[in-house]
């Protein structure tokens, strides 16, 4: 990735609190590099030019550090290419990040830019939200959880909470469209254990695209059966 594009970085982060170094944004460099040659041969984003690259993904998940307390641990649930666990990682090693994801490809693709980064304070998990959220030591047992453009809110709900710790947060990195989607979340909230306490709406600097970030609090236990096997969260939202 061109010095620009990263300077870029570095420059419009700053709209959000969060200082990089020029060693975090030389990392960053690397891995766009690498998720372009990866995606040559697997599948991993339709986003491969620079400046998508810089503002869609590198940008835009960092949008939603300001809301990670000092030394949490995280899980990225359905991380697909990293986005937004493996920048959170790169520039906060004070956080233990957990990227989760369905298909092995991504993980293999993952592990490779981990290694060669050098990243310590990451791990990779291939396997479904529907699974691992019931499991000992993955159920209610991470302060953060988050997802980027997963799925509609009912459905990330069931995906993530059942992995916070009660006090923790959910972080929903969403689109347009927000007010919306936690309108038909009313019933997973409740069911789910979870309130919202914030929900910040801005546009990405340099861009006309707006951004939401919906900040979940878990209040309460996940009841048991939650989540749901495999496909049933998506097929059959809570409340829908």
């Amino acid at each position: 990735m061109q010095q620009e594009w990263l300077d870029r970085v570095v420059r419009d982060m700053r709209t959000f609190e969060v200082n990089l170094t020029s060693a975090q944004a030389a990392q960053l460099g690397v891995y766009a590099d690498m998720l372009v040659q990866w995606n040559a041969g697997v599948n991993l984003t339709a986003i491969t030019d620079e400046e998508g690259i810089a503002v869609k993904h590198f940008i835009d998940s960092l949008s939603g550090l300001p809301h990670v307390p000092s030394g949490a641990s995280v899980v990225d649930v359905g991380t697909g290419a990293g986005f937004p666990g493996l920048p959170f990682a790169v520039s906060r090693h004070d956080l233990k990040v957990t990227l989760l994801d369905s298909l092995d490809k991504r993980i293999r693709f993952l592990q490779a830019v981990t290694d060669v980064l050098n990243l310590k304070n990451v791990r990779m998990q291939h396997g479904r939200a529907e699974d691992f959220g019931v499991k000992p030591g993955w159920r209610e047992s991470f302060d953060v959880a988050v997802a980027r453009a997963v799925a509609g809110l009912p459905v990330l709900l069931e995906y993530c909470l059942p992995f916070v710790r009660i006090g923790g947060l959910f972080l929903a990195m969403k689109g347009p469209g927000a007010a919306e989607e936690t309108s038909a979340a009313s019933e997973a909230l409740r069911l789910l254990g979870g309130r919202i306490v914030e929900i910040r709406s801005f546009l990405l600097p340099g861009t006309d695209m707006e951004r939401n970030i919906i900040v979940v609090e878990k209040i309460g236990p996940t009841p048991k059966g939650y989540p749901r096997k495999s496909g049933k969260p998506s097929k059959e939202p809570i409340g829908g």
